[in-house]
């Protein structure tokens, strides 16, 4: 994918503002192609199909390791056979390395 998985997470105060659409646009060709831009340029997210609750739950756990590690937490949607991961930084009020990172690492599970 990309060497964004190998970067690490900055402090939000480290960015003047939330990518520009085409920032995101641009840095989310580094991603898998399941993810997806919002209409507004304020989230990334990806849905993540599962055979069942305890591989949906495994997952899960693993990018809450992520998250933390990085000190970067993504909203989730859990249920039986799927995740939605949605990340956004909300200090900057839109998008910014930080979610594109995570992204990477997220993706990087399955490598």
């Amino acid at each position: 994918m990309s060497d964004l998985k190998n970067l690490h997470c900055q402090a939000p105060e480290a960015f003047p503002g939330p990518m520009s659409r085409a920032e995101c646009e641009e840095t989310l060709k580094q991603l898998d192609a399941d993810w997806n831009l919002d209409a507004e340029a304020q989230q990334i997210s990806r849905r993540l199909e599962f055979a069942n609750f305890h591989e949906t739950m495994s997952f899960v756990n693993a990018v809450a390791w992520v998250a933390n590690r990085e000190d970067h937490h993504p909203d989730m949607e859990v249920s039986y056979g799927h995740c939605i991961v949605r990340f956004s930084t909300h200090a900057v009020g839109g998008l910014s390395p930080n979610d594109f990172i995570c992204a990477a690492r997220v993706d990087a599970l399955f490598d």
